[in-house]
C-alpha cells in the first residue's frame, strides 16, 4: 500500500526527492493523508516509519480521539489529530494540506449520504469515513458538528447566508459566503467576487 512520490495528491505537501515510495493511504488517497506523511513529513516528530510504528505502539497518535493502529490510516480534512499535541487538518490557500494546532474537541463533517433505516432512523455517512445514526431530518450537502465520540454536537446546513470553505476544485482552500443556490451550483461570494461551483466541492460550517 505505497505510491511513488509523483504519485501523491499534490494536496500532501512531501518534498518531491528521498525515498522512492510513500505510505497511501487506506481510503480516499487523493483527498486525505495518511497518519505516516502527518507525523514524518508535515509534522516531523519522527524521521522514520520504524518510529511512527513505534508512536502507534505506544498508543501516541489518535485521529478524532481513536487510536491509531496502522499508519496507513487516513486523516481526511478538518480530522483532529493528537500526537506531541492536538492539529487540526486544513487546507491552505495555496492548496496544500496543513496541520494546525487546535484546542477544538469538535470537528466539521460533510453529508455525502443517506439511508433510510426500519423505524425512521437514518444512517448517515460523512466525507471523512464517518457515520451516524439519527433520526433527525438531515440533508446530503449539509455537515455536521461531531465531538470526540463522534455525536451530533449541531448540524449545519447548506443554504442561502451559509458559511462554506472550498474543498476541491477551483478555489480550493478559500471560505466565502452562499449567495443563492440553483440545483446543485453554488453562488458563493470569494473575496469580493462571486463564483458558482459544484456543491460537492464545498463544505458548509
Amino acid at each position: 500500500m505505497h505510491l511513488t512520490r509523483f504519485e501523491v495528491t499534490p494536496l500532501v505537501p512531501v518534498a518531491r526527492k528521498g525515498t522512492k515510495y510513500i505510505a497511501r493511504p487506506m481510503s480516499h488517497y487523493t483527498s486525505s493523508v495518511s497518519v505516516l506523511s502527518a507525523v514524518r513529513d508535515m509534522l516531523k516528530i519522527a524521521r522514520t516509519a520504524r518510529e511512527v510504528h513505534t508512536l502507534i505502539k505506544q498508543k501516541a497518535l489518535r485521529i478524532n480521539g481513536r487510536v491509531v493502529r496502522d499508519y496507513h490510516e487516513p486523516l481526511h480534512l478538518f480530522g483532529l489529530f493528537d500526537a506531541d499535541k492536538r492539529y487540526r487538518l486544513v487546507i491552505t490557500s495555496a492548496g496544500r494540506f496543513s496541520l494546525e494546532a487546535t484546542t477544538a474537541k469538535t470537528r466539521v463533517a460533510k453529508v455525502i449520504g443517506k439511508t433510510m433505516l426500519r423505524g425512521k432512523m437514518l444512517h448517515v455517512n460523512f466525507h471523512d469515513g464517518t457515520n451516524v445514526l439519527t433520526k433527525d431530518k438531515v440533508e446530503v450537502g449539509s455537515s455536521a458538528e461531531l465531538d470526540l465520540s463522534n455525536k451530533v454536537v449541531r448540524w449545519i446546513a447548506l443554504g442561502k447566508g451559509a458559511h462554506v470553505f472550498v474543498r476541491s476544485g477551483r478555489s480550493l482552500g478559500q471560505s466565502g459566503k452562499v449567495k443563492s443556490i440553483e440545483g446543485k451550483s453554488i453562488h458563493i461570494e470569494l473575496g469580493g467576487r462571486v463564483v458558482v461551483l459544484d456543491s460537492d466541492h464545498v463544505i458548509a460550517q
